[in-house]
């Protein structure tokens, strides 16, 4: 396949899809070596930031979605009446940026650093997306391990965990954040985190 074949190739499957998919997928698709394919697909993201296109192809890990342009956000929403997202409160995003930083974590562990029981908090994160169960821990009563997932990547414009920014501090009475360049933001009308309930009990 020449090189712009294969660049409509991958464009296809990723706009087919409307979900996050593995490279290796893409290069089983197509019957074509890793490195083919890795090259499609960042000339595709570059081709697309430079022509200030109305779509973005982010990558997640390994993987990489289509998806609108930051910038046009309140415009969709305007087109599909799509309310404004609700930002995370103070609690949620401490749970996160906990969850975050030192996954696999159980929710005992996030109620010690925090001192407080984050139980409701903890199912908002898991109804939005943004972490989810990843087994249980093998001690008496096998709590349930949390990790952030690919929407918490997307929603916090991030490729993958090796970007988070470095962690000032936890616990006590520091106000935690998810701070620095690239990073999280605290739930601006274009983060992307779907909406919900915010507020502890």
């Amino acid at each position: 396949m020449e090189r712009k074949e294969i660049e409509s190739a991958v464009e296809a499957i990723l706009f087919a899809s409307g979900e996050p998919v593995q490279e290796k997928r893409i290069c089983m698709a197509l019957d074509l070596a890793r490195p083919a394919v890795e090259r499609a697909l960042h000339d595709l993201r570059d081709l697309y930031a430079y022509e200030r296109r109305g779509i973005r192809l982010v990558q997640m890990e390994d993987s990489w979605q289509l998806c609108s342009a930051p910038e046009h956000a309140g415009a969709i929403r305007r087109a599909f009446e799509i309310r404004k997202p609700a930002k995370l409160s103070q609690p949620a995003l401490e749970v996160l940026t906990i969850i975050a930083y030192y996954q696999p974590a159980t929710r005992a562990y996030v109620d010690q650093i925090r001192g407080v029981d984050s139980s409701y908090t903890v199912g908002l994160l898991l109804n939005r997306k943004l972490i989810e169960e990843c087994g249980r821990l093998q001690v008496p009563g096998r709590p349930r391990l949390y990790r952030t997932t690919k929407a918490f990547l997307r929603a916090f414009h991030l490729t993958n965990l090796d970007e988070l920014p470095e962690l000032t501090g936890l616990g006590g009475e520091e106000q935690m954040r998810l701070d620095g360049s690239g990073g999280a933001e605290t739930g601006g009308e274009d983060d992307g985190i779907p909406g919900g309930s915010e507020e502890e009990s």
